[in-house]
């Protein structure tokens, strides 16, 4: 399905003050970009880079006062996620480096204190997708999905202790535990088509059997139609707008529709 998605953001800057942007999707397994566009209100110099997990980022200086960004991208979507139960378990050793970061604890992923629990979740499973999709079921079962009730510090830890939380919140969690039985696993942030209510999605991928799987515990059954904007170990590497200096955003509007006309035609 072809997604024409984007979002809106207000800053209001006391003064001239650095920002970081994370975007931009790329063309890559399950999307292809098609067309993009990026306005800046007003117009600035901007600095492009890739990121070590190779986001696409933007840097800049915001002038003072009110600056405003906004994106839209047409995006060839897979109206399905790839599911391949018994999928194997990768060795540490045959594991590619580029996966190998996301064994690691992170800042808000708490991996080497979560093993009881994962083992607990995953008894009498051998297959290790089977294994990440029981923490997938396990977490959509176990954690009430309720706003308010985390903010942007909690970590895995809390998530387990508290019981609730948003998708970030979900998102740690299951990477904590899949790290916990050595499975990578790494937080995505994007688009998610006819998500309620409409605002930028966090999910996670698993590397099983030789690649790269989607998961959410937030969706009860398997959902397409996605746009991944960004990767990293956790939410400190995939903020989509990291600011410094006397900068506030104001206002973040998020919006996904499909470009296929009423006719069904294209």
């Amino acid at each position: 399905m072809k997604l024409k998605a984007g979002c809106h953001l207000s800053f209001e800057a006391i003064a001239s003050s650095p920002l970081i942007l994370m975007l931009r999707p790329r063309s890559g397994l399950g999307q292809w970009v098609i067309r993009e566009e990026y306005w800046f209100e007003p117009t600035v110099p901007v600095v492009e880079y890739v990121d070590s997990y190779g986001n696409l980022c933007q840097r800049l200086i915001t002038p003072q006062g009110l600056f405003q960004v906004d994106t839209n991208a047409i995006v060839e979507t897979s109206d399905t996620i790839d599911i391949q139960s018994g999928a194997a378990f990768v060795p540490v050793q045959e594991i590619p480096d580029y996966a190998l970061q996301f064994l690691l604890p992170s800042r808000y992923c708490q991996s080497d204190l979560l093993g009881d629990l994962a083992n607990e979740v995953v008894v009498g499973i051998a297959s290790a997708y089977d294994q990440v999709e029981a923490i997938r079921d396990w977490i959509h079962t176990h954690i009430e999905y309720r706003y308010e009730m985390s903010n942007t510090s909690t970590s895995a830890i809390e998530t387990v202790e508290m019981r609730v939380g948003v998708c970030r919140d979900f998102v740690h969690l299951g990477i904590a535990l899949c790290r916990s039985l050595t499975i990578p696993a790494r937080m995505v942030v994007g688009y998610l088509y006819q998500l309620e209510p409409m605002d930028l999605h966090a999910w996670f991928e698993a590397f099983v059997g030789g690649r790269w799987y989607t998961f959410d515990a937030t969706q009860s059954t398997p959902r397409g139609n996605r746009i991944a904007i960004a990767y990293g170990r956790d939410a400190a590497d995939v903020a989509l707008a990291t600011q410094f200096g006397l900068l506030t955003l104001t206002e973040m509007k998020v919006w996904v529709n499909t470009t296929q006309p009423a006719n069904g035609k294209s």
